[in-house]
């Protein structure tokens, strides 16, 4: 199952909404204590590290590993340039917990023109973001972003298009160009809770 949000729902103007007159964290009832809790947590508070991905075979057992330790709540942020494979991790994260709740998953279509993606598992939700059209960070509110935030599990590939609205409280993957064409450099920092989690994500594919 997936959700599909039509391009007019991030062209509706927030002060339409009367949005951008509220503080993010006070949008939704959970926000300011996530916010607080994020804040508290993940200040200063940054750990980071690189590994090898020898092609993308290494990048798909990587996304099996990290499938595996995924609850509600977990925000996990794909940065790279086009084309280094932040779509290829989504995929094979959704159709491992796909494989593992047997969960009828025909398609994983890539949200870059419906934004968000949405996949039903028996423990959490998991929607699966592509930001890359967002032109305004504020825009993001439009999609009820916030309620995937508290509830869900995030897979959100340009992240850097929320800005000061990505949780601080984070898993953040950056993908590289490695040294051959197959490869890549993936850089993993965690952030708040995920700094007290043994991720095992380390193994040099």
């Amino acid at each position: 199952m997936y959700l599909a949000i039509p391009r007019c729902a991030v062209d509706a103007s927030p002060r339409r909404a009367g949005i951008d007159a509220v503080p993010w964290p006070l949008v939704a009832g959970f926000g300011l204590h996530r916010y607080k809790q994020a804040i508290d947590m993940a200040i200063d508070h940054t750990s980071s590290t690189t590994m090898t991905l020898a092609d993308i075979s290494a990048t798909e057992r990587l996304a099996g590993r990290l499938a595996s330790i995924l609850k509600p709540g977990d925000v996990v942020a794909l940065s790279g340039d086009l084309g280094t494979g932040k779509t290829v991790l989504a995929r094979a994260v959704i159709r491992t917990l796909a494989m593992a709740n047997n969960v009828d998953v025909d398609d994983i279509p890539s949200p870059t023109f419906t934004l968000v993606q949405q996949y039903e598992f028996p423990e959490f939700a998991l929607f699966h973001i592509d930001l890359y059209r967002i032109d305004r960070s504020s825009d993001v509110l439009e999609l009820g972003i916030e309620d995937f935030f508290a509830d869900g599990v995030s897979l959100i590939e340009w992240p850097e298009r929320l800005e000061g609205y990505l949780p601080t409280d984070r898993l953040h993957l950056t993908l590289l160009p490695g040294d051959h064409e197959a490869a890549r450099m993936l850089q993993i920092e965690k952030s708040g809770s995920w700094l007290k989690r043994d991720l095992e994500l380390t193994k040099d594919g």
